[in-house]
């Protein structure tokens, strides 16, 4: 009985795609609903992977939902964000997030604690990462960096957070999210909650 239904839903795919590629479907009608329909089809996919251990990478278990970013700046230095976030594998919106956090999308923002720029470096930071902090773009590229050592070096994006705030060593000695207001305010802003 399955493979009966799995040949059939595999035909009925199949003509679909026939019919699409031969220009069969052109009305923005048929096209809106075959969107809606892969669409659908992608978030059943990924829900499917969400929810597998065995389709996970080995090591990581950080089931974390990363909230949209909702801010309102759409300037020149998001799109070097992202693309920052993308090269070191950072989810875009987390990304967005923590530099709207940060400094606003300042990137002449300087901390009381001497962090500079867009991503907020300290100054032994951008050393170590060898970029100029003053500098937007690798502001940006230094801290999608750094953030993603943390969160290879802890397993999930709410310590990789706390340990971009406070310090990793920070996060070591407390085992967690250190019991610092500044830092559990800082998740909290960034993951929503």
């Amino acid at each position: 009985m399955r493979r009966g239904i799995s040949l059939l839903l595999a035909f009925s795919i199949g003509l679909t795609s026939v019919a699409y590629a031969g220009g069969l479907t052109k009305s923005s009608k048929s096209r809106q609903i075959s969107r809606l329909h892969h669409n659908l089809l992608d978030g059943r996919l990924a829900n499917q992977y969400k929810g597998s251990s065995r389709l996970l990478p080995e090591g990581k278990t950080d089931y974390t939902a990363i909230p949209r970013y909702t801010g309102n700046y759409k300037g020149k230095y998001k799109p070097l964000a992202e693309a920052a976030a993308r090269r070191h594998g950072i989810p875009r919106d987390l990304f967005n997030r923590l530099v709207q956090q940060e400094s606003n999308w300042n990137p002449q923002a300087r901390s009381h604690a001497g962090a500079v720029g867009l991503a907020q470096l300290m100054p032994a930071t951008a050393r170590a990462l060898r970029v100029n902090p003053r500098d937007p773009k690798q502001n940006l590229e230094g801290g999608a960096r750094y953030l993603a050592k943390q969160y290879r070096k802890f397993g999930s994006w709410r310590l990789a957070l706390a340990a971009y705030n406070a310090g990793p060593g920070a996060v070591e000695k407390y085992n967690g999210v250190p019991p610092y207001k500044e830092t559990r305010n800082y998740v909290k802003k960034i993951l929503g909650r």
